[in-house]
């Protein structure tokens, strides 16, 4: 007889959305969720909002660790989080570790304010190190995981729409006005693309 361990399932995502805010959950997290599950994309999207003082699920960190795509909306508020920046710290983790997809979107923020930790980004970070310690280990990894996710090529959104790609200098390959999420079955491919 098999263990009830061995007998329960993984459950496997396709794309997990990390996010802070009710102007991105309404707006652009909205629609992005809405498309991903009209195309059969197994996305995770939390819907909980977490209290003061409470600390991050474990199933959120493994819902990280079991998706194939993480699409990370930087917005204003997103470092005043503890949570947010465990979950893109937990992202990028995986990004190194076991190559998972990561994808930023910029919304109503610059890509310079998030990895190089600027205006609403600096508030946020220097609240962090006079809780934590300025020299926290979990204020650095936080530090870091904002730098690497914000010097990746993602979809900047302003005011009025798209501003334009940010790219790394180099990076080549991605087309200006969507992107693709593929998804693969034992019996067919499916094309998600995203026009933006």
């Amino acid at each position: 007889m098999a263990s009830s361990s061995s007998s329960k399932r993984r459950r496997s995502y396709d794309v997990f959305l990390s996010f802070r805010g009710m102007d991105a959950r309404n707006y652009f997290l909205g629609h992005l969720y809405t498309a991903l599950d009209q195309s059969g994309i197994n996305t995770y999207m939390d819907s909980e909002d977490l209290k003061k003082g409470e600390q991050i699920s474990p199933a959120l960190m493994e819902a990280i660790e079991e998706s194939q795509i993480a699409i990370v909306v930087f917005s204003k508020d997103f470092a005043s989080s503890p949570w947010c920046l465990e979950e893109v710290a937990k992202i990028m983790e995986c990004k190194e570790q076991r190559g998972l997809m990561v994808f930023p979107v910029f919304y109503k923020v610059e890509p310079r304010e998030v990895r190089g930790q600027r205006q609403g980004y600096a508030e946020a970070m220097a609240k962090h190190e006079v809780k934590f310690g300025e020299d926290s280990e979990k204020v650095k990894r936080w530090k870091k995981a904002l730098l690497d996710a914000g010097s990746l090529s993602g979809w900047h959104f302003m005011d009025g729409g798209i501003g334009h790609i940010h790219t790394k200098a180099g990076a080549c390959g991605m087309l200006p006005a969507h992107f693709n999420i593929y998804k693969r079955t034992r019996t067919k491919m499916s094309c998600l693309r995203l026009y933006i």
